[in-house]
């Protein structure tokens, strides 16, 4: 499902307009990569967690040049769904 499907979908069962929708769902997305971004997690119960996972620094190589790099530390966004979540995708319900 894409965001436009996203959207279409929640203005035909709301009857809000698709814009107004639109300008709601691109707002919650900036909002979370905002938090991220400053590496505060974002938690909506019953449905899962977005997070900020830390990887350490390692060492990698580059098998075509055969040399050894550092990949310094770093952060990556993660999500994290609810029991309840979990439980509907594996229930394969609405």
């Amino acid at each position: 499902m894409t965001k436009s499907e996203i959207v279409k979908e929640i203005s035909a069962r709301t009857g809000i307009d698709g814009k107004a929708v639109l300008a709601v769902v691109e707002g919650f997305m900036n909002e979370v990569k905002t938090s991220l971004g400053k590496e505060e997690n974002v938690y909506l119960r019953g449905f899962g967690s977005f997070i900020v996972k830390k990887r350490a620094q390692k060492t990698a190589r580059n098998i075509s040049k055969n040399t050894t790099m550092i990949i310094p530390a770093h952060n990556i966004p993660a999500f994290k769904p609810s029991d309840e979540f979990l439980t509907m995708v594996k229930m394969g319900k609405q």
